[in-house]
């Protein structure tokens, strides 16, 4: 039985990360755990404690009947909340990084960063195509001396 248990939790949790777009790493690191850990919960090798249980469903937005597969519906999560838009993968990438840089790294980074977006040309106009560039004016003629 115990077994079956951790594989239904297993990827019920699964489902609903991705459901989210999340990888193993952003949903460790919302709720306050190893990424190995939640690794683990996932193969079904391991259930958590309870007040990890309670962390992963708010960041999952499942119920823990969902997650343990008991109740109506209990073959696929039921999702508590609609989805919502996260960050991009290469967004939560850099924040996890920079999270472990200690302050005056990151004040560095934070300037190098400042710099060079004040040097990037500025973002386009909605509606207008990317690739529209102004033409350059033509050159001036020059006159003839006579």
């Amino acid at each position: 039985m115990n077994e079956n248990l951790y594989t239904i939790f297993g990827a019920a949790a699964r489902e609903a990360r991705l459901r989210l777009g999340l990888t193993q790493a952003d949903v460790a690191e919302r709720v306050g755990i190893a990424m190995e850990v939640y690794s683990r919960m996932e193969r079904g090798r391991m259930l958590p404690r309870a007040q990890t249980l309670r962390r992963l469903c708010d960041v999952l937005s499942v119920s823990a009947d969902a997650l343990l597969g008991v109740g109506p519906g209990s073959a696929q999560a039921q999702v508590r909340s609609p989805p919502r838009q996260e960050d991009s993968l290469e967004l939560r990438r850099l924040v996890r990084t920079l999270r472990e840089l200690e302050p005056p790294r990151l004040k560095a980074v934070a300037r190098v960063v400042r710099t060079v977006v004040s040097v990037m040309p500025p973002k386009p106009a909605p509606g207008a195509s990317p690739t529209a560039r102004k033409k350059p004016a033509p050159p001036a003629r020059k006159r003839r001396a006579g």
